[in-house]
Order: structure tokens, then sequence, then C-alpha cells
């Protein structure tokens, strides 16, 4: 999922900066998106920059092994047009950013790893825990509810 690209802006966007016709929109405190993740009950949430390629490469394989709901957030640059316009540099400049102010904290309280324009980027893996997916609590409900009058419904998937 792309949450805001190039041209938009939506409420984890950092209020300083230059956005086009969007500069005076950006009026709501930011999101901490991964804080945001971790409270709607997501069993897997981590944060990387695109400079982390590897960690984001192994935490994507992560994800897709697991049941129920993941977050990755993944800040990536924007050299054509929100970096010019605000003098920042190009891409490789980005990747050297990101490479300084990024800090490596896994397991960090995710309330405390709110984006900042200004201060260090915590990234890692925040939270790790196993939680039982919508199917696995349908049938537990549905057994409570209805004991032996419960039937599992057939499924076929051709996937």
């Amino acid at each position: 999922m792309t949450y805001a690209m190039t041209g938009t802006i939506g409420p984890h966007h950092a209020r300083a900066g230059h956005q086009r016709h969007l500069a005076l929109c950006a009026f709501e405190p930011t999101f901490n998106l991964v804080a945001l993740a971790e409270a709607a009950g997501a069993s897997y949430v981590a944060r990387w920059t695109t400079y982390h390629v590897k960690q984001l490469s192994r935490s994507m394989e992560e994800v897709l092994k697991r049941k129920g709901f993941c977050f990755i957030e993944v800040l990536s640059p924007c050299p054509t047009l929100y970096q010019r316009r605000n003098k920042m540099g190009d891409g490789l400049d980005t990747m050297k950013y990101y490479k300084e102010a990024s800090k490596i904290r896994h397991g960090a309280p995710t309330g405390e790893c709110a984006l900042s324009k200004s201060g260090e980027i915590v990234v890692g893996k925040f939270v790790d825990r196993d939680r039982p997916d919508y199917l696995e609590l349908l049938r537990a409900q549905m057994t409570e509810s209805l004991g032996e009058r419960y039937v599992e419904p057939e499924t076929s998937c051709s996937c």
C-alpha cells in the first residue's frame, strides 16, 4: 500500500517543507504510523528506510509467512519534487541522510518512535507477537456460541 505519493500530503508528513499546492494543508499533528499499527492489533510492526534494503527484504519475507495483520513502514525519498523544491539534494544525499540519521532499535516501544523532521529515525522490528487471525477468532466464537451445531463451511480455493 502506498500511503502518500509525490505531490500529495498525508497525516504522516512533517509540517515543514514546501508541498506545491498543498503547502497549507498540513496543519494536523502527524501520525506515528508504527504506534497506530500496534494499537490496531498488528502482530508484526517494523520500519525501514530504502537504505536498509537487506533488513527490509528480511521483514517482508517474515510477514509473508505470518497470519493476520502485519505492518511495515518504508521511508522512501522523493528526489524529483519534494527534495528538489526544498533544496535537500538528490537521491544519493537522502541515502546518506538515512544512513546517518537512522538508529536500529529492535523492540523499541512504538510510542517512542515518532518521526520528526530534525530528529533521528528509529528503525527496526518493533512488534513480533503471535495472535490469532480473523478466521481463528471466528471459528472459536462460532464453536463457543453454537457448540456441536457449528459446522465448518466447505471452502475451495484455487489459489
